[in-house]
């Protein structure tokens, strides 16, 4: 998927390959950080920065402008997968969007989500779901524009310092 923007320059997404790996860890790391700041894990870091630890069981798109990876999201679509949390049947799973903080307002998350929703629809899933925490309300704020639901009774903790949000967007309305 290729957008131009006249103003930024070349804007694409795309299905992301081993050469982006290093450049994609690092800015899901700064936009995690830039965030949560202290409270990110140690042991989460680890694992959101290996890009390559996801691809063989998800689809990782990389949202590039002139050539720099900005963004990216990793899109489940198989409740089978490792990557998946907490799916129902019918449901894919939102991992791990994240754009570089400099970039951030720009756009680029909705971009992301938007090609996300395209491949739920194209593979005719009923829905996407996602969990958030708590401090990520400006991410909370794109989903909610984008339609998706919050689902209390299916939030969760995975650690007792760590509270997660449910979201979900049912896909036939859209």
């Amino acid at each position: 998927m290729m957008h131009d923007n006249e103003a930024s320059g070349l804007i694409q997404i795309k299905p992301i390959v081993p050469q982006e790996y290093e450049a994609t860890g690092e800015v899901v790391l700064k936009a995690y950080r830039h965030l949560l700041g202290d409270s990110l894990d140690e042991g989460y870091a680890r694992y959101i920065g290996d890009v390559s630890a996801r691809v063989d069981d998800s689809l990782v798109l990389v949202l590039k402008k002139n050539g720099k990876v900005l963004g990216t999201v990793t899109f489940v679509a198989d409740p089978s997968s490792p990557m998946a949390e907490g799916l129902e049947d019918g449901e894919g799973a939102v991992r791990i969007l994240a754009v570089d903080p400099a970039e951030q307002r720009s756009g680029y998350g909705r971009l992301l989500m938007a090609e996300t929703i395209r491949l739920a629809k194209e593979r005719h899933l009923d829905a996407l779901f996602l969990h958030s925490t708590k401090e990520m309300v400006q991410a909370h704020n794109l989903y909610l524009s984008l339609g998706f639901l919050r689902v209390p009774k299916r939030d969760f903790r995975p650690i007792e310092t760590v509270s997660l949000l449910a979201f979900r967007l049912p896909l036939e309305k859209i």
